[in-house]
């Protein structure tokens, strides 16, 4: 008979209790943030020490350079604003350019979305909307101005036409690219649902490429902005009244040349204003909300 092995008996280990250490000793999680913390995170903050920062070297240059009739001072020019924008004269000029560009603006909207939702339909709207943009996407606007002065006549519709062209081609090339971004997942969660033609565009492919569609938008507002000061410095006058390109293309001919840096500061100040207040507030509520961009 074979004897059975002697069975292991685990040793008996002592045992230990530890106490529970002080959060304290390891160190705080969270902290306050401090003043200059605080300061330097706020993106408002940031960008008006630029700003000062950049009015300071205005200020600083034109002291130097002591020639008031090539650049005046910054505290000229604001003073020079201020009395324009006072006097009433300034604001009439940045509402009549601000009514004409809206009108464009639409329009060019408009014209490249009926555009884009034919190009992502139909194969022939695909090959128009690229043949199109290969052809007049690089024509400056402000070359057509000849032609909508020989078609509309001196007039808003010279400004709205050239607006037009500035707007259409850079808004359907941006939101072509997003639609054509869309996941394949997305496309066929769409089809599954049996969304076809516009309802498909709108609910699946508009949501999906928006941040496209905002840049194209944020480019589309650049490039009318300056293409209606450029045109307005040649022609200016709609309908009797000219609008802020006209105000520094008077001011110049009479050696103002304080109210043109004023007029070319208001310019700057509204484009300041559509990208930090309009487009910034549709960013956050949109694609931010939704975690599509940081």
């Amino acid at each position: 008979m074979t004897a059975h092995p002697q069975r292991l008996v685990p040793s008996v280990r002592p045992e230990f209790e530890r106490g529970v250490t002080d959060a304290g000793v390891i160190g705080d999680i969270s902290r306050p943030l401090s003043a200059w913390e605080r300061l330097t995170g706020n993106t408002l903050a940031r960008r008006i020490f630029i700003l000062v920062l950049l009015g300071a070297a205005w200020q600083g240059y034109a002291v130097w350079t002591q020639n008031p009739l090539m650049f005046p001072t910054l505290s000229e020019t604001l003073a020079t604003l201020w009395t324009s924008l006072v006097d009433g004269t300034l604001i009439e000029r940045c509402l009549t350019s601000l009514r004409v560009l809206v009108v464009g603006y639409a329009a060019g909207i408009a014209a490249a979305s009926v555009l884009t939702m034919l190009a992502v339909t139909t194969r022939f709207g695909n090959d128009l909307l690229s043949t199109l943009t290969s052809m007049f996407n690089p024509l400056p606007a402000i070359a057509l101005l000849p032609l909508a002065l020989l078609w509309f006549g001196l007039g808003e519709g010279s400004l709205t036409f050239v607006l037009v062209h500035a707007v259409l081609w850079p808004m359907a090339l941006n939101t072509h690219s997003g639609f054509m971004g869309v996941s394949e997942t997305l496309r066929m969660a769409g089809q599954n649902y049996g969304l076809k033609g516009l309802r498909y565009v709108l609910l699946i492919l508009v949501p999906a490429a928006l941040p496209s569609i905002l840049t194209g938008l944020k480019i589309g507002w650049a490039f009318a902005w300056r293409t209606l000061i450029a045109a307005e410095l040649v022609f200016g006058v709609s309908s009797g009244a000219g609008g802020i390109g006209w105000f520094i293309y008077e001011n110049r001919n009479q050696l103002e040349i304080p109210s043109v840096f004023a007029g070319l500061l208001m310019v700057i100040i509204i484009g300041l204003l559509v990208e930090s207040v309009v487009f910034r507030t549709l960013e956050i509520h949109t694609v931010r909300k939704w975690g599509m961009q940081r």
